[in-house]
């Protein structure tokens, strides 16, 4: 009895049809032109975004204050003499200082208020509380001009005219209403079943929103609180009219000094906004992906 075999003239995985394509997409991705035209816009939008912080710090080079009407030219005398001056011969470090003072007390005070706030309307059902949060909206309609001389009488009367704690209250008021809308839609996710347990647990209104609500809330103080050092730390109207010192000038401030009437140092201006950055920049970057993890995270999680 013979026995015949027969093989196979390919193996079973790379049988296909002969006008099969040679490759599936992978559901969800990306064709290799969508890919490259997806990188190219965003080195584009990157460049764009680069590009006048690159040229600040060329024209901080130039060691002549006209040097930024013939950029050309600062390629043949580059120098960091700029640099020296703004931190050896100006009130660089009392800029610093204001600027710390008014960014710190005003992200705190800005952060806790706006908490509070938001925490009553969410969680509390008082007459008017719908109207409150359109009242705080209400208020950001007004433009800037039209509040400082009513804000500048009421800061006289109080004697907080050339204060810190002038400005931070006076920046607070910008900062409040919005921040107040970001943490009440915010408190908005956390469950209402963790406040009852909290109660059952025998803890006050305040000891639940600073025992148990508060911690969850992080990722939403982590947005507020960024917001508010940002807000203050670029403020330029309400600082240049409410501090007289030059000594107590934050940075925003302290860089006007630079361009008068009659004369304009756009080199060390320059210069000085480029060191006004660095600490920023630095700061943001470190803490930025703790930032996005926890907005990411979700409201219930602690």
């Amino acid at each position: 009895m013979s026995t015949t075999t027969v093989e196979n003239s390919a193996p079973a995985t790379e049988r296909r049809p002969a006008n099969a394509p040679a490759r599936t997409r992978r559901r969800g991705g990306q064709s290799r032109a969508a890919t490259l035209a997806s990188h190219a816009v965003l080195i584009v939008a990157s460049l764009t975004a680069l590009f006048p912080v690159a040229w600040l710090f060329f024209l901080s080079l130039g060691p002549d204050k006209d040097d930024y009407l013939h950029p050309g030219r600062i390629w043949g005398k580059m120098t960091f003499d700029n640099y020296a001056f703004v931190l050896q011969d100006t009130s660089f470090f009392d800029w610093l200082k204001s600027t710390l003072v008014v960014v710190l007390g005003t992200t705190l005070i800005g952060v806790v208020v706006a908490a509070s706030t938001g925490y009553a309307v969410s969680r509390m059902r008082f007459p008017g509380y719908r109207k409150l949060m359109w009242v705080l909206l209400v208020t950001q309609m007004f433009p800037i001009a039209v509040l400082i001389v009513p804000m500048y009488q009421i800061l006289s009367a109080l004697q907080l005219i050339d204060s810190y704690l002038g400005l931070i209250l006076v920046n607070c008021t910008t900062i409040v209403p919005y921040c107040a809308w970001l943490m009440k839609g915010y408190f908005d996710t956390i469950p209402f079943e963790i406040d009852e347990a909290g109660r059952v647990d025998g803890l006050t209104p305040f000891g639940t929103f600073a025992r148990l609500i508060l911690p969850l809330a992080k990722p939403g103080l982590a947005v507020a609180a960024f917001y508010s050092f940002l807000t203050a730390f670029g403020e330029v109207a309400f600082a240049s009219t409410f501090l007289l010192s030059d000594d107590k000038y934050t940075f925003a401030v302290g860089l006007q000094t630079f361009v008068s009437e009659h004369d304009a140092q756009r080199n060390l201006m320059a210069a000085t906004a480029v060191l006004i950055a660095i600490p920023a920049a630095v700061f943001f970057y470190l803490v930025q992906k703790n930032l996005v993890t926890g907005l990411t995270a979700g409201g219930t999680k602690g």
